[in-house]
């Protein structure tokens, strides 16, 4: 296995690029899900990403698909101890179970156990700040679980920095379980939303970051360069917002860097979150062994400082925009 790296200040040790599970049971079925699932794994990756909502939005589904998935993997694979399972709780699961209050806490976890088919969760992540429960009772309902050996470690996805300050501060005087990460979405496009306040509170207080859309739904692949492109994929319409000036002159930086270090945009994108001092991995999803293997080759791309000050000059934004 590749060498892995301390997550925050919390003991986990992840590979320096995780696998989205957000695919499973949408774009990818379930025996594709399991190929996909080893070849990362025997690729020296063991880092996977999910959330109890994934894919709920795709018609017929439910929620939860995405966990299901990979548990009947890990139950077939026998491979428990050998990768570290990230989920999530507190999206719109339907019939007013969402959030992140104690019992609805406790009341998700178990179903994600059960899904995954496994005792613990290695990381559980409060998906979406909920602005109507204290960041202290949310803590509380992790403290139980962790002392009950369900859950290993927390973290924190799409939280501002007041909020997730916050919670730091309650661990400080209260004991309290402390947010080991920090799940933003941060990609060559968007950096305005992380970048700043947030980025500065995670570095100060040793937070790992792993970053989400990190390839912009698939527009830093290349992929999608005119509207015509747009139709290629489920998630097409998703990146169409990317199509303006600075969306064209980012793709040529990385083509010209791709060009340049004889890769790809796909791995060029990913190479220049993995350089960034305050990312810990980008978490990036593939449908085909071919996508599987552009992730991978990632992880073994070195970006030299010409190439990281060209993509910087070409992604840079307005402050105000």
């Amino acid at each position: 296995m590749m060498a892995l790296v301390g997550l925050g200040r919390s003991g986990l040790q992840v590979s320096k690029l995780c696998f989205g599970g957000n695919v499973f049971g949408w774009t990818v079925d379930e025996p594709m899900s399991h190929r996909l699932l080893d070849g990362f794994i025997d690729a020296g990756f063991n880092f996977i990403d999910t959330a109890d909502v994934y894919s709920k939005w795709h018609d017929g589904n439910k929620g939860g698909e995405s966990e299901t998935i990979i548990g009947s993997w890990l139950k077939t694979r026998g491979n428990r101890d050998k990768v570290v399972i990230a989920t999530k709780v507190g999206s719109d699961m339907g019939g007013g179970e969402k959030g992140l209050s104690k019992a609805y806490i406790a009341r998700a976890v178990e179903r994600s156990l059960q899904r995954l088919q496994t005792d613990y969760i290695d990381l559980y992540q409060s998906h979406w700040d909920d602005p109507t429960i204290p960041v202290e009772e949310t803590l509380m309902a992790y403290q139980a679980l962790i002392k009950a050996g369900k859950v290993r470690v927390v973290g924190a996805s799409n939280f501002s920095p007041e909020r997730l300050s916050a919670a730091l501060a309650a661990h400080d005087a209260q004991g309290l379980p402390r947010y080991e990460c920090l799940q933003p979405e941060y990609n060559l496009y968007e950096r305005a939303g992380f970048e700043g306040a947030l980025a500065d509170l995670c570095r100060r207080q040793e937070i790992g970051v792993i970053t989400y859309f990190s390839l912009a739904g698939g527009f830093l692949t290349g992929k999608y360069r005119s509207a015509a492109d747009l139709g290629k994929s489920a998630r097409g319409s998703d990146v169409e917002k990317y199509l303006d000036a600075r969306g064209h002159r980012i793709l040529a930086a990385l083509d010209a860097v791709a060009l340049r270090c004889q890769a790809t945009p796909t791995r060029v994108a990913l190479a220049w979150l993995m350089a960034q001092p305050v990312v810990t991995a980008p978490i990036a999803s593939a449908t085909s062994l071919a996508q599987l293997a552009e992730l991978t080759a990632a992880a073994e791309l070195q970006l030299d400082q010409a190439a990281l000050a060209e993509l910087a000059a070409a992604s840079a934004y307005s402050q105000a925009a």
